[in-house]
């Protein structure tokens, strides 16, 4: 990927955005630059997931995918891989913008929309119900089992960590929500929480 890479973010950076794609990208523009030195810091072996680490989650999503009888095509696994090396939880036209960026080709975010389904599907990746966003599993290299995963959110970086409560916790929790006289629909808890980095820097 690298010549290739250097090459789009060449082009990327001789292109003229017009007012439209200001408006449109504005956001985007810092998360371009992060996922691009995310996979370079990959290559190099010097982030936090190495291309080694990278590989080996990526074969196992391919085996779990082909155990339910489904296929990682190369842009359903480029889409996980871009969840993956992000330090932050990702919407749909997030995703389509660091695919373009990244790749020779562009994704339209409905088709983003359908692979990160076909993902979810295959409990490679959660959604984030409370900002729309996605996040890869943090439990494909481990033998793929875990209890129910639950999110801690930072509410300052947006970072977000995926962690297991015991059923036990959800079931008494259904029980409460039972004797207040509703039925829980889904039990999935994204809590707001101020993470460790940023904790010491507001200090």
């Amino acid at each position: 990927m690298g010549s290739s890479l250097r090459a789009i973010i060449f082009k990327s950076s001789r292109q003229t955005p017009t007012p439209l794609m200001r408006r449109r990208t504005g956001l985007c523009e810092g998360l371009a630059i992060r996922m691009i030195c995310c996979i370079m810091r990959s290559e190099a072996g010097d982030s936090d997931m190495n291309k080694q680490q990278l590989s080996r989650i990526t074969s196992e999503a391919k085996d779990i995918c082909a155990r339910s009888g489904g296929r990682l095509t190369e842009k359903r696994q480029r889409v996980l891989e871009l969840l993956l090396l992000s330090g932050t939880p990702l919407s749909a036209y997030e995703l389509s913008d660091a695919y373009g960026r990244v790749s020779e080709e562009s994704m339209p975010a409905m088709s983003v929309y359908r692979i990160l389904k076909f993902l979810e599907d295959e409990h490679l990746v959660h959604k984030l119900n409370s900002t729309n966003k996605y996040v890869a599993c943090a439990h494909i290299a481990r033998g793929h089992a875990h209890q129910i995963p639950q999110f801690l959110i930072c509410g300052k970086c947006q970072s977000a960590k995926e962690i297991a409560i015991p059923t036990s916790i959800v079931d008494d929790l259904g029980k409460l929500v039972g004797q207040a006289g509703y039925t829980l629909m889904n039990s999935q808890l994204e809590l707001q929480c101020l993470c460790d980095s940023c904790s010491m820097s507001a200090s």
